[in-house]
Order: structure tokens, then sequence, then C-alpha cells
């Protein structure tokens, strides 16, 4: 890219944007990461977002696009909500003392306050930072020195983050391959399997468990009574219990945590994306109170773990402004609603449609299974995806669903034939017809072999034949 003159001192930040307009994929391939605007402009997805409201992205000419990837989760509440806008506006103009850090700030210990109000009986605790894997990463010092146990149990397909510590505890070996050795004392085991639980816990060296209620990767749903179980073989063998609703809290699933489906009392309970609102990136930690005051046991330790810019006031305004808006627009309530309709009318097109497979989740997430179809044709056009790359065949229905439909989806794991739809808590009953309609549509399409669809399955087989290529040159 070519060297540009100095900004103008004068020139305010809508001016700017105005006159680079257009150049983001550009700027990004010249200056941060090349490999995934090949990716985007790969898959149709270089579209110039200009604007966002809600639930939908606005492009240069003016189209929604409905957004079912809510940023992995963040968008709890939509996009640039007035609430929202309004609460961190009023942190800006009042001037606030922010971060004095020998001091304890009124925002922080009122969104504490509020927090614990919504979260599941015994946490009385709050520990801030900035982000999800921060919350793991304080999870896994908090669960060792409280039990004074070295091992934390994680399972199979679980994401938790990508620092140092929380990618020790990542079940996909994409995100962890060539960054070893990682943390010691951190052991793998199924997920949905008490037996595995029980056997790894018999020793009584497991300072914790941590697990997603709803795995993100695949949307894979826990057993009836595995949670429940899972919790009581905890607490059998003194191991804390730690529930990752990073991205199942705060309403995503139809309760306020996913763990109250099953009535579990976790130990930990680690929360970030929706709590921004979309605006300022916050996590947090839940405690039971013995364990915090366990870590914190002495006015020297008193910042024996911390973070610089945790607690910040745009941060915690934007927490409580989200809290606000969850309660005053009854969204946990509608997601359970809505979301269980949305899914119900996908389900109508199992029977009908033979790569499809099944509907599962919980409120506003969705996995959308799909397999191989018993049709001689469909089963050939299958296998040569699945064999170019495993999970290929769900990205050829997000392309379309999104080129063809403007609805913004994502395959739901490395490998797995899912699809996931993480909706913003707010959409409406339109945007769920359009939904339907859209995926109904496309997976129509994808059971006529040869067909439009076809033709893009074979262009996305011989590029993953052409980078598989590459990788074992």
């Amino acid at each position: 890219m070519a060297a540009r003159p100095a900004m103008e001192r004068s020139a305010g930040l809508l001016a700017l944007l105005q006159a680079r307009a257009g150049e983001n994929f550009a700027l990004h391939e010249e200056y941060l990461n090349t490999q995934l605007v090949k990716v985007l402009k790969t898959i149709g997805y270089d579209v110039h977002y200009t604007k966002a409201h809600g639930q939908y992205l606005f492009d240069e000419k003016g189209n929604p696009h409905l957004d079912l990837l809510s940023g992995f989760g963040v968008f709890a509440i939509g996009r640039n909500h007035p609430r929202v806008i309004r609460y961190l506006t009023d942190v800006l103009y009042a001037e606030l003392p922010n971060l004095v850090q020998l001091d304890v700030s009124l925002l922080s210990g009122l969104l504490a306050e509020r927090l614990i109000t919504v979260l599941p009986p015994g946490m009385e605790k709050i520990f801030f930072c900035n982000s999800g894997t921060e919350a793991v990463e304080a999870a896994i010092k908090f669960s060792r020195y409280a039990t004074g146990r070295p091992k934390i149990l994680y399972c199979d397909h679980a994401f938790h983050g990508l620092t140092y510590g929380a990618l020790s505890l990542n079940g996909d070996e994409l995100f962890r391959t060539g960054f070893g050795p990682l943390l010691p004392g951190c052991q793998r085991i199924p997920f949905n399997d008490l037996e595995a639980l029980e056997q790894a816990l018999r020793l009584r060296d497991v300072a914790a468990f941590i697990i997603e209620p709803i795995q993100g990767h695949g949307v894979a749903m826990p057993g009836d009574t595995y949670l429940p179980d899972a919790a009581r073989l905890c607490t059998r063998y003194g191991t804390l219990l730690v529930a990752d609703e990073i991205q199942t809290g705060l309403g995503r699933t139809g309760k306020y945590f996913a763990v109250e489906h099953w009535g579990v009392e976790p130990d930990l309970v680690l929360l970030a994306k929706a709590l921004s609102g979309g605006f300022v990136p916050v996590g947090a930690v839940a405690s039971r109170r013995w364990i915090f005051d366990k870590v914190f046991n002495r006015m020297d330790r008193a910042v024996v773990h911390g973070s610089t810019f945790a607690k910040n006031n745009l941060a915690m305004a934007a927490g409580l402004a989200t809290l606000q808006v969850l309660e005053e627009e009854n969204l946990v309530a509608r997601a359970a609603t809505l979301g269980e309709r949305l899914m119900e009318e996908l389900r109508q097109f199992v029977p009908e449609y033979e790569f499809f497979k099944e509907v599962r989740g919980k409120g506003m997430m969705i996995g959308l299974q799909f397999g191989p179809p018993m049709s001689l044709s469909l089963k050939t056009a299958w296998t040569l995806l699945e064999k170019a790359n495993a999970g290929l065949f769900c990205q050829m229905l997000t392309i379309p669903l999104f080129t063809r439909h403007r609805i913004l989806s994502q395959v739901a794991g490395h490998g797995l034939p899912v699809i996931k739809f993480l909706p913003p808590l707010i959409i409406t009953d339109e945007d769920k017809r359009w939904i339907v309609t859209a995926f109904q549509e496309v997976l129509a399409d994808c059971h006529k072999v040869p067909g439009s669809v076809w033709d893009l399955g074979r262009t996305l087989a011989a590029h993953a034949i052409k980078a598989k290529a590459g990788n074992s040159a």
C-alpha cells in the first residue's frame, strides 16, 4: 500500500472514516491479518459495512444483513443500543475519576451488586477483568489456590479462550498445535461422560472441573442428568465446578445462565461477551465467598491478582446498561419463547431433506446438524466435500445464506458438519420468517445435484485440496 501523508490535525474521526471509506480490506491485508482477508474474499464475505443497528448490519448500498453471529455472542442486546450509548456518554461527560488504582470505584461496586441478583445461588463475590479468556485465567488461579490442588479438568471440544492458561483447556487441536508446551496439570476428558469424570476425580488432586454448560463448538448439549451429576461428583471429591457461561450467559439460552436449565449451582461462574453491551470489553468471575476470601486472605495479598484496565468506568457502565436492557425489554424470556419457535420451524425440514439431521439448542443458541444422505448421487457429492475438508458442506450452505439472503452465520467448529445460529436476543417474528424461508431455499438447492450450490461446493473443495497440498509441501 502506498504511503499516505500525515492526517490533518484538525480532521475529526468521522471525516477520517469518510475520507478512507472502503479501504478496510486493503489496510488489513497490508498491516493486519492477510490470511483472514483472503478467507473473506474467497467465500464472498468481503462486504463494506457502513452502519449497524440492533440485529442488522448495513452495507454501503443500505442493504440490511441479519446478524446471526452476534460477534460470537457479544451483541445479545443488538448493536448500538441507545441505552448503552447513553450510559457511556454520561460517563464521558461526567469527567469521573477512572482507574485510580489505589481506590475503589462506585460503578464497579454497583455492577457487582447488580450481577449478584441475577447469578445462580451461592455467588457472593465478583472479580472483574477484560475478557472471557482473562476470566478463565483467573478461575485457574483461584481454583488452585483455594483448593491447594494442581489439576484442572476440561472437556473434548471445549473452547475457553486462547491465552496460555485458557489455551491449555482448549479441546480443539487446531488452536493448540505449535504453541506448546502448554500449562501442566490440565487433563482432557470426554464431554457428557460421568464415568470418565469420576475416574479423573478419584485421586482427589483436581482443583476444578471447567465446563461450558452447552458447548459452543458444535452446540453440543449435555445429557439431562449430566451437569447435576457432575456437580455432585465434584462436591464428593472436593473439586470446584466452574461454569464457563462466557457465551451461554446473560439470557442467551432462555435463562440468565444456562446452568439454571438443570438446577446446577457452580462454585465459579465466568462471564464476558454480552456483558459488554457490544461496546467495551469486560469479563467477570463470580465466586463463592470462601473461595474469594481464601485467595485474597490478607492485606498484603489484596492485589495478588488483578488487571490494569479491569473495572474501568466505561466497561462497568456498559455492564450496568446491558443488565438494565435485559430486564426492561424482557429479553431472557423472549430468547426462550422465540428461540423455541424458531427451532420448531427449522425442525420441520429434517424429514424433508436428506442432508439435514437435527436441530438442537436452547433459546437463541441453535445448532443445525448435517450428515450423509441416502441417495447415491447426493452421497457422492457429500463424500467429495467431506474428503476435501471435514465440515465443508456447512460452509457451502452459509455462503449462499449470506450472499443470496444477507444472513450472517457460521460453521459451529472446525471439521464439524454443524451450523450455529447465535442471533441477538432482540430478533423479531419477521426476522424468524426471514431465517426459515432463506434456510429452506438454500437447503432445497443443496439437494439438487448438479446445481449452482454444488458449483460453489466444487470451488470450495478445490481451495481446500490446494491448501492441504501447500501445508504438506
